[in-house]
């Protein structure tokens, strides 16, 4: 009976899933819709090249705190000093790359 409780509360969460990206989906849809019909598209199209910087640097920083965190594993510390600097490390790394892609986003737009 319990496994038959865990199914359940995966399924739903699934479904709430589906259901949050789906009205993400179409929220987005409606409104680029509309910007098209005012014509405030335009814009848009000095983005396209910016379009996955973002999405890189963030990728780029916690895989740089990844690589670093795992410095941790082989020192000879505790199990929860390990664990607070390794997810640390990473939280770190993740900030500098959104604060990094903030800086490249403002001078590539100049």
């Amino acid at each position: 009976m319990e496994k038959l409780d865990e199914v359940f509360i995966m399924l739903i969460l699934a479904i709430g899933m589906g259901v949050v990206v789906f009205i993400l989906a179409k929220y987005n849809y409606l409104i680029k819709k509309a910007m098209i019909e005012k014509g405030l598209i335009a814009n848009q199209l000095t983005n396209q090249k910016l379009k996955y910087l973002d999405v890189g640097c963030i990728i780029i920083g916690l895989g740089l705190g990844f690589i670093v965190s795992s410095i941790y594993t082989e020192m000879n510390l505790s199990e929860d000093t390990t664990d607070l600097l390794a997810w640390g490390t990473i939280a770190i790394f993740g900030g500098i790359s959104v604060i990094l892609a903030h800086f490249l986003r403002k001078k590539s737009e100049k």
